[in-house]
């Protein structure tokens, strides 16, 4: 059924911040920027922010993203509180991850290019948020998100995915949506309006007295029991008894994926879309799930409970339980684990054995859980002595042991309408019940007793009780809902456990086989008539074949050599062969291919009913007639070997010569036999040993170009980033430009940048107007430049600033009567390093003129 384990308790407290988790690789930041420009500053949401960073080089991605949204953007620290309305963004050479509510940084655990940060953000977000999660997948190399988007999609989280052909590198979208993770996919711009199109339609799941739920679903009857209908038209599974307000919240999902704002929309929009019958069907089974969870029950089942069964299961040692609604695995691996604990420390370890049989709807689900595999983010609640000894470290996930494994027997299987598992010491349902209404539950709680043995466990959820069904089962910890099973109760047995195998004592009829008439030969041809008497009952025994050794012709009474193959009906002569034949023919078979002679077998022996009998054989290949070239005729001579009369003496020595011929030509062909076998086998171990050393070469070739893929997928993901980062730069950097040319341009006053070298740096339009200068002088010495000033003396002013650091001033006539005061001062740097001159011309002709008229007007 429903997975196991949920994070719908209605005891849980929910945070009331709302976090989107946005994971992007190379060519994220355009994506990002897209994203942000369309998100509202007071969405009530906060945004955490993990691209694939270069670990050596400082970030700029908090200052670049600062400028398409006014929300305050932070790197993430140790500890920070995550508030509505903000943006965080993950530090280089960390992982990031959210516990409640605040952020948490650690080093990365794995070498550089094999770190998965998205997944490891995404993981903890569905750990943290349940299914108020939400994930974003922006542009990127490789498939880092798509782990952690299964995690969110099985907590029943929101998943948003960018188009990808609106991604400048669309390998993450790609996987996230081939994963079957994507709840949304668009445009990065338009990925706000949807998630908060999603948090308005779906809101904050409150817990609600049965009432309540009654009175909340009243109104919603008919149209929930024609979606309930469809679904089990289309699955053939009844979804009536589940609670009203878990159909609702999941149905709510998928209605606001699709922007339908009634349930009677969403029905009409199932009867003619079955595709989203069987997503909606797999919504509905998203459970969530994860190793020991509620540690202190499973310390009391480790401590107490399972030694209490074991010492009295001593007469009994091999142990069965049921994992019902396992989900993905991990409680039936808690289980395993924890015998394998509590067996270890038993004087006779190997005493005990456990088969577990772990049981769920989604054929997804228990797919996953037979490969068992699990992301990195299971270290939070495995501790690390369990996974060193049960779970093998990967790149980017844990595989469990193959002795845990072994252990578990998966299977799709519904506990409603299925016959269950019998004879069972322990039944492990935890946090399924709390799905079902109370008829259905009145209904599995007699099925769990049938299906325990005396004395056997029922581990229920930390929000499922036994409820009135306490004088089936006795409580061994109420508290943590561990019972046992009560044995004088008499129950009526369950109505699932009809079944409709056909009875196995039906006997099984034969039917008679119809006899083939033989067509008789016509007797109206004398000749035609004689020589079919003779074919048939003077002429030896012979079959013709082809060349792929398959029966065409037969003549003759064969049965004595031939008999049908068991199985599918098979014409070919070696399959036909009775026992004694088929080695000697074999090798007469090869020879006689070579050769036009006919090769000739004496004495085999044939095992027929009442004795052997001996038997020539002769193989001759055939080339004419046309029609029969490339066959091979295979002619049976039967031998006699009983005396009689006078010659019993000259028979006997007879059958002891052709005996002794017999053993002869059979230790000649079990020589050749034997050597070329020997040959062979030295032959296959030369080559055996050549494939695996050449195996050997291509899986280390392999690894090592595996792992330098890896690494260099990494590194030009962290290179697209950083050259992101600079083009943004480079942006800002051509822009002041921009805004220096003008500030220049618009001062009116000429002035020429100069090198170390006196070389044109750059220069304004003024200047251009005194001395002659072109874009193409950029570069050029000032000493090769002509000026209209009257300032011979111009280069060597510049040299002498550049050495002494010292500013110059002159007052300089132009050609055309123009004053211009020329200074020359030295080029400081920011980091206060002279790198040249710069010389400005400031036009002071009428203060000069008004000067020289003062002058004249004092004079006179």
């Amino acid at each position: 059924m429903v997975s196991s384990s949920t994070t719908d308790s209605p005891q849980q407290s929910t945070p009331t911040t709302r976090i989107v988790g946005i994971g992007a690789s190379a060519g994220g930041l355009v994506a990002l920027e897209r994203f942000l420009t369309q998100t509202p500053p007071d969405s009530g949401l906060a945004y955490i922010v993990v691209q694939h960073l270069d670990p050596t080089h400082k970030a700029l991605l908090p200052e670049l993203l600062q400028r398409f949204t006014t929300m305050p953007v932070y790197e993430a620290q140790q500890d920070m509180r995550i508030e509505p309305d903000a943006v965080y963004v993950i530090p280089p050479n960390t992982e990031l991850s959210v516990n409640n509510r605040r952020l948490k940084l650690a080093n990365p655990a794995v070498p550089r290019g094999m770190r998965l940060p998205i997944n490891v953000l995404f993981s903890s977000l569905a750990s943290a948020q349940g299914e108020r999660a939400i994930a974003v997948i922006l542009s990127g190399m490789g498939s880092d998100g798509t782990l952690g988007m299964q995690a969110i999609r099985a907590v029943g989280g929101l998943n948003v995915v960018q188009e990808p052909d609106s991604a400048q590198f669309d390998a993450m979208p790609k996987s996230a949506i081939a994963a079957g993770c994507a709840d949304i996919v668009a445009p990065p711009g338009e990925l706000p309006a949807h998630i908060l199109a999603y948090v308005a339609q779906v809101p904050v799941p409150v817990a609600a007295t049965d009432e309540k739920e009654e009175t909340q679903t009243a109104a919603a009857t008919a149209p929930l029991q024609n979606i309930v209908r469809l679904l089990q038209e289309r699955t053939r599974h009844d979804f009536t008894m589940y609670k009203n307000s878990t159909l609702q919240r999941r149905i709510e999902r998928r209605m606001t994926i699709h922007k339908i704002a009634t349930l009677e929309m969403y029905a009409e929009f199932l009867r003619h879309n079955t595709q989203e019958i069987d997503l909606l069907f797999k919504e509905l089974l998203i459970g969530v799930t994860s190793f020991f969870r509620d540690p202190e029950a499973w310390q009391y089942l480790a401590d107490k409970a399972l030694p209490e069964l074991l010492s009295r299961r001593k007469s009994e040692p091999n142990l069965r339980a049921w994992v019902v609604g396992c989900s993905t695995g991990e409680e039936a691996y808690s289980l395993a684990m924890i015998f394998s604990e509590v067996t270890e420390r038993l004087p006779r370890r190997d005493q005990f054995t456990l088969q577990i049989f772990a049981s769920d709807l989604s054929p997804d689900a228990i797919a996953a859980a037979r490969h068992g595999r699990y992301p990195l983010s299971i270290s939070e609640t495995v501790s690390p002595e369990r996974l060193v000894r049960f779970f093998t470290l990967h790149n980017d996930y844990y595989q469990i042991n193959k002795k845990i494994r072994d252990m578990v027997l998966f299977a799709q299987h519904d506990v409603v309408l299925d016959p269950p598992f019998t004879k069972l010491d322990l039944v492990a349902c935890r946090n399924l019940l709390i799905y079902f209404d109370s008829e259905l539950q009145r209904r599995l709680l007699p099925l769990f007793h049938y299906s325990l043995r005396s004395g056997g466990i029922l581990f229920l959820g930390s929000s499922e009780t036994v409820g009135r069904f306490s004088y089936l089962f006795t409580p061994m910890d109420a508290r943590l809902r561990l019972y046992s099973r009560q044995d004088n109760v008499q129950i009526s047995m369950p109505r699932t456990l009809l079944s409709t195998f056909p009875s196995p004592t039906r006997r099984t009829e034969e039917h008679p086989v119809s006899t083939t008439h033989i067509n008789k030969p016509s007797t109206d041809n004398l000749q035609a008539a004689a020589d079919h008497i003779l074919l048939q009952v003077y002429a030896p025994a012979a079959v013709v074949l082809n060349s792929d050794g398959d029966i065409v012709y037969i003549s003759g009474r064969t049965g004595k050599y031939l008999e049908p193959a068991a199985g599918k009906a098979n014409w070919n002569f070696y399959a036909m062969l009775r026992d004694g034949l088929r080695e000697p023919l074999a090798q007469a078979m090869k020879k006689v291919e070579t050769q036009s002679e006919p090769e000739h077998l004496h004495g085999l022996k044939v095992s027929v009913p009442g004795g052997v009998q001996h038997v020539d054989i002769t193989l001759q290949a055939l080339h004419n007639p046309p029609a029969l070239a490339g066959m091979t005729m295979v002619v049976f001579h039967d031998v006699s070997l009983a005396p009689t009369g006078k010659g019993k003496g000259k028979d006997k020595d007879a059958r002891e010569s052709a005996h002794e011929a017999v053993i002869q030509q059979y230790l000649q062909e079990i020589e050749s036999l034997r050597n070329e076998a020997r040959t062979s086998r030295e032959e296959l171990e030369i080559t055996n040993e050549e494939l695996q050393s050449t195996n050997e070469e291509l899986q280390s070739a392999n690894e090592e170009l595996t792992t330098s893929k890896e690494e260099m997928q990494s590194m030009n993901e962290e290179l697209q980033t950083i050259n992101s980062e600079l083009q943004a730069k480079l942006d800002d950097l051509s822009l002041a430009q921009s805004d220096m040319q003008n500030v220049l341009n618009s001062i009116d006053i000429a002035i020429l940048f100069l090198d170390q070298d006196l070389n044109v740096r750059r220069y304004t339009d003024q200047a251009a107007t005194i001395i002659n200068l072109r874009e193409s002088d950029i570069g050029r010495p000032l000493s090769d430049l002509t000026t209209s000033l009257e300032y011979p003396e111009l280069h060597e002013d510049a040299l002498t600033c550049l050495r002494t650091l010292l500013p110059t001033e002159k007052q300089v006539l132009s050609a055309d009567n123009h004053w211009f005061a020329v200074r020359i001062i030295p080029y400081r740097r920011l980091d206060n390093v002279i790198d040249g001159v710069v010389i400005t011309l400031m036009d002071i002709t009428k203060t000069k003129n008004l000067e020289m008229k003062l002058r004249r007007k004092k004079k006179t």
